[in-house]
């Protein structure tokens, strides 16, 4: 134990606090020295050669000495492949039933004794040994997965050939792209988005306060790698929730004696089947293929695309008030305030401090009546004591976690000594579910789940609960190995399918601090305590564009930083950026300096009071994308590349980002800049400020002034837009000569079920005109909305 982590928890905690989360952490270790099987002997496997193979719908199985492989291309185009009789479902991560095979696909024997299996839109190869290759109709190579290796404990060591999936063998799978390739993805990562060379941790991880550029693990990580080549996109997800590793190295054009050193991926996982799943396609493709197999996102109710604000350490009634006040005098738009744990009773879940908060209910219809929301913050831990109407029921509901030997399994968090729900128990999630009751008579609107990883705080070891936790795991049983990393993801289903029953006319408004593969089901996320600096600002975009490619594309971060005081310009910027990102709320730690605008200077104040009235401006057009996320997986926030992946530079860009297909935005990152270099993809943009029109691909030179940040249109664009008296607009940037444009809307249809109507418009010259048609199934007709034609 080092004595400062020790020292340090005492600080953070208190003497008494501090002292129980020493204890906890001894007693995880005890916990697990007797709840654990011992380490044995081990014995390597690797599938050794084929001996024969059986052809089914979409692919069949191929049988090797040690080993069998299953593998199937769904009539999408998606490939699946399990190892051992590893078979796709169960899983955490699919939204229900496997897609179905394409049945003008199967197996047939290849060259040098492999199989193969051909479809519209990849072709499969296996070799004798075991690789598994994924090239393109066209022969060109995508992926290929080395033979694996497999580690088991000597006792259960065998042939493995079409057996049952042993949860306790290590596996490694080596896998290598195109030289050129670029790797995204893995949940949330600080680093990226682009994934450079080295390890990264799949393992849910509360960094313990803060975190920056290069803090890894964090709260969301998912085996889930998109890869960009010049071949090809695809998404490539091990579906085992198990702790492991990922190692990357990209490859090398040219290297060693002029030939190609192919990019590498090597997952490691400690336990679980190997199985994977991989979309081809474009990037828009891939996405939307992705959120068929693992479930459309969410759709956040229309309020929840507006500004909100958020702090630990509200305090009060009084303190709202003046806060929501502060907004309303200033003439600045409020979708929603958010309390922390202090508006708790003891920092008890599901509780409400009255001296402090008096009447919630008042004070949630009285902010409603000015169009503020009230969002609760809700964590997992229950405080283990008699006589607490949670704890009470969760006891007798037998619905927290036990260890090995059947007693409850307790952790150090808020509110003290813990017991831990156990999400992985549909009866549980039930029972969970229906206690945010109690949130929605408080008059709370909306819920964000926190310290869901789940967290135990220790001084030294693993800040979570024992690995040899038992856990239901749907009926199956198992222990926190399997379970720690879909923890979070059950609970966000727990309290989206709960609300879903408590209020049946509204679509719940949910966002999670952890998560993992198909999380997007049930709602978004936010950053978590990221850094207050210049490189916590430059994490924050990293963390929303990452998340968007592993599906999940509602996010944003702790705008102005989690921790300490930002200057006036370092929380200008940050908002700046927030302002054009799904999830736009401020929020930061009780200790922390404000983050009201007003709060920075006069100066700040205007420039925030801009970037406000432009993301309000824009509301249709974040609700248009909102509804297209949820119909087809894309991301309202897409890197650069996102239209021409074959754009190498392009692939590189991490500064800017693409808002829907219409805008660019190029957030400024770095201190004291006034001007910054921003990469263009192919066709015309225009400069929204100056309306200055300027060729791609290419770099320019853009003006960043504090007063906002550069912003491009696609010339052609059509965008919805918010006119006077709030109607509806249309706002089109002229297209190029000879070329044509258009956009999509979606109206608002309110907060509940409602389906959506998509809207085609096509913009085009005529006779140096910018003529705006409505495209229907019919044809065309005039548009029928207001239009503002901007860039001639």
């Amino acid at each position: 134990m080092d004595g400062r982590e020790l020292l340090r928890s005492m600080k953070v905690f208190g003497s008494v606090q501090g002292l129980r989360v020493v204890r906890s952490a001894w007693r995880q270790r005890r916990t697990d020295a007797w709840g654990l099987p011992p380490l044995g002997a081990e014995r390597a496997r690797v599938p050794g050669l084929a001996v024969e193979a059986e052809a089914a719908p979409g692919g069949g199985t191929v049988r090797f000495a040690r080993s069998s492989l299953r593998i199937r291309v769904s009539s999408g185009g998606t490939v699946f492949w399990g190892w051992d009789g590893a078979e796709p479902l169960p899983s955490y991560a699919l939204a229900g039933e496997a897609p179905d095979a394409d049945p003008r696909a199967s197996l047939e024997p290849d060259t040098d004794g492999g199989w193969r299996i051909v479809s519209e839109r990849v072709t499969v190869t296996v070799s004798r040994h075991g690789a598994v290759e994924l090239r393109t109709p066209g022969g060109v190579l995508l992926r290929r997965d080395l033979p694996p290796r497999w580690w088991e404990p000597v006792a259960s060591a065998g042939n493995g050939a079409g057996g049952e999936v042993s949860g306790a063998a290590r596996w490694v799978q080596r896998s290598e792209v195109p030289a050129d390739a670029r790797f995204f993805g893995l949940g949330g990562r600080s680093a990226g988005p682009r994934l450079r060379d080295g390890s990264y941790r799949l393992w849910n991880t509360d960094p313990k306060g803060r975190f920056a550029p290069g803090d890894d693990p964090l709260y969301i990580t998912m085996p889930v790698q998109f890869v960009v080549s010049d071949a090809g996109t695809h998404l490539a997800f091990h579906d085992s929730t198990w702790d492991g590793q990922v190692t990357l190295a990209e490859g090398e054009e040219g290297a060693g004696s002029g030939h190609d050193r192919p990019g590498t991926s090597e997952v490691r996982m400690s336990g679980g089947p190997l199985r994977c799943w991989v979309v081809v396609g474009t990037p828009a493709r891939v996405l939307h293929g992705w959120a068929a197999l693992t479930g459309a996102p969410a759709l956040p109710p229309s309020w929840a695309l507006g500004p909100q604000h958020a702090r630990w350490g509200f305090g009060s009634a009084r303190e709202v008030r003046r806060v929501v006040a502060g907004y309303r005098e200033r003439g600045l738009p409020l979708s929603a305030v958010h309390l922390d744990i202090d508006h708790y009773d003891g920092h008890r879940v599901f509780t409400v401090d009255r001296e402090r908060f008096p009447d919630l209910p008042g004070l949630a219809e009285e902010l409603r009546e000015q169009g503020v929301r009230l969002v609760s913050i809700v964590d997992p831990a229950v405080k283990a004591e008699p006589g607490d109407p949670v704890y009470d029921g969760g006891s007798a509901a037998d619905a927290f976690v036990k260890d090995a030997r059947g007693e409850e399994v307790r952790g150090v968090v808020w509110p003290g000594e813990c017991a831990y729900p156990d999400f992985t128990d549909p009866a549980v999630r039930e029972w969970w579910g229906g206690l945010y009751e109690e949130r929605l008579g408080r008059g709370f609107a909306g819920v964000w789940h926190d310290m869901n990883e789940p967290v135990s705080f220790v001084p030294f070891g693993d800040p979570t609960l024992p690995r040899s936790a038992r856990h239901a795991l749907e009926g199956r049983g198992g222990d926190h190995r399997e379970a720690h990393n879909v923890y979070a993801l059950a609970m966000a289903r727990a309290g989206y399918e709960g609300l879903c029953r408590l209020r049946p006319e509204e679509r719940p408004f949910l966002f999670s601090r952890s998560g993992w593969a198909g999380m997007q089901r049930y709602g978004g996320t936010w950053s978590g305590d990221v850094s207050t600096g210049w490189p916590g600002l430059r994490a924050s975009l990293a963390l929303v564009l990452g998340l968007g490619l592993c599906g999940v594309p509602y996010s944003g971060p702790d705008v102005g930083g989690f921790d300490g005081s930002p200057s006036p310009e370092l929380f200008l910027r940050w908002y700046q950026l927030g302002a054009w990102l799904p999830l736009f709320r401020t929020h930061a730690a009780i200790d922390a300096g404000r983050r009201e605008p007003w709060e920075f200077g006069p100066e700040v104040l205007e420039h925030a009071r801009v970037a406000l009235a432009e993301r309000e401006r824009l509301r249709p057009y974040f609700t248009t994308l909102a509804r297209l996320a949820r119909m087809t997986g894309a991301p309202y926030v897409r890197p650069l590349w996102w239209g021409t992946p074959e754009d190498r530079v392009l692939r590189d860009c991490e500064d800017a980002f693409l808002l829907g297909d219409a805008l660019l935005v190029a957030p400024v990152l770095t201190r004291g800049a006034d001007r910054r270099a921003v990469r263009l993809p192919r066709g015309r943009w225009y400069d929204t400020a100056t309306g200055r029109a300027y060729e791609g691909p290419g770099q320019v030179l853009l003006d960043a002034p504090l007063s906002r940040v550069p912003v491009l249109a696609r010339a052609g664009a059509v965008l919805p837009v918010r006119g006077e008296g709030d109607e509806l607009v249309l706002e089109v940037w002229a297209p190029a000569a000879g070329r044509t444009g258009g956009g999509l809307v979606v109206r608002d249809t309110g907060d509940g079920w409602e389906p959506a109507v998509i809207e085609r418009y096509q913009s085009r010259l005529v006779d140096g005109r910018v003529v705006v048609e409505r495209v229907t199934d019919d044809g065309v007709e005039e548009a029928g909305l207001p239009v503002v034609v901007r860039g001639l």
